[in-house]
């Protein structure tokens, strides 16, 4: 089967991040990066079960923190985090599209649908200067990012408009070309990050997301050499082979 027959067979919630919670571990990660601190007014789009609004108010004190997510099951979790903790987090259950977000200062923002990231893309540009959109594996589109840690991406207000999807994508990676060594270290950086720790056998995801990564930067012109690297085929044909899942059709 192709790639896309194999991620649609698995559940929507879980293709689209919808029930993937962040460690702590990717929360401190996350924070750390973007400077988060006393003066911020933090808000997490999607918040889930809250975990990431409890620990930037306990650990980095921040002014404020929102959390919005429009299902009400993991804002009651939230809730019961922040009321455990004793912390005081705004929790809203409602679309983050409709929700006010212009006192923001910093924002986490990790959404897979292109129709809400288009739409939240042109609310983040209204936002004050200097205003931090933090996004996980990729930044928003047509930017470039402001600063990469990889799979963290700070997009900060005003945007800067990338010329190509080519000048984006070797933005992301800080390579001059994409071979099999930096696919393999970028997939596994992000593996890691939205895994919890106790989780072995995360392999799989990372030789799907290394041959993602060099796939797409090959079709753009950006990867290493003309030639397909033999770790690459060899990935391609264990996929094909043990796991009947396609990506040669993907090589254009």
């Amino acid at each position: 089967m192709k790639i896309e027959e194999y991620l649609k067979s698995l559940p929507k919630n879980i293709v689209s991040g919808e029930d993937v919670q962040l460690p702590e571990k990717s929360f401190r990660d996350i924070f750390n990066f973007s400077n988060l601190g006393k003066n911020d007014i933090f808000y997490h789009l999607g918040c889930g079960d809250g975990k990431g609004i409890a620990l930037a108010l306990k650990e980095y004190n921040v002014k404020k923190a929102i959390g919005i997510d429009n299902n009400p099951d993991k804002i009651k979790q939230a809730r019961n985090i922040l009321n455990r903790d004793h912390l005081s987090g705004d929790l809203i259950c409602e679309d983050i599209q409709s929700v006010d977000i212009s006192d923001a200062t910093v924002i986490l923002f990790w959404f897979t649908d292109e129709e809400i990231i288009k739409f939240m893309t042109n609310k983040f540009e209204k936002l004050k200067q200097g205003t931090k959109i933090i996004t996980i594996w990729g930044p928003l589109p047509d930017c470039l990012p402001e600063k990469v840690e990889f799979p963290y991406i700070i997009n900060q207000i005003p945007f800067r408009k990338t010329n190509s999807l080519q000048e984006q994508v070797l933005s992301i990676f800080g390579v001059k070309c994409v071979n099999f060594v930096t696919a393999w270290e970028f997939a596994e950086r992000y593996t890691k990050a939205i895994s919890n720790p106790e989780i072995r056998n995360d392999r799989f995801l990372t030789i799907i997301q290394t041959l993602v990564i060099w796939i797409n930067a090959k079709n753009l012109g950006v990867s290493c050499g003309d030639k397909i690297p033999e770790s690459i085929q060899t990935y391609i044909d264990i996929m094909k082979t043990h796991f009947d899942i396609d990506f040669e059709y993907l090589l254009k």
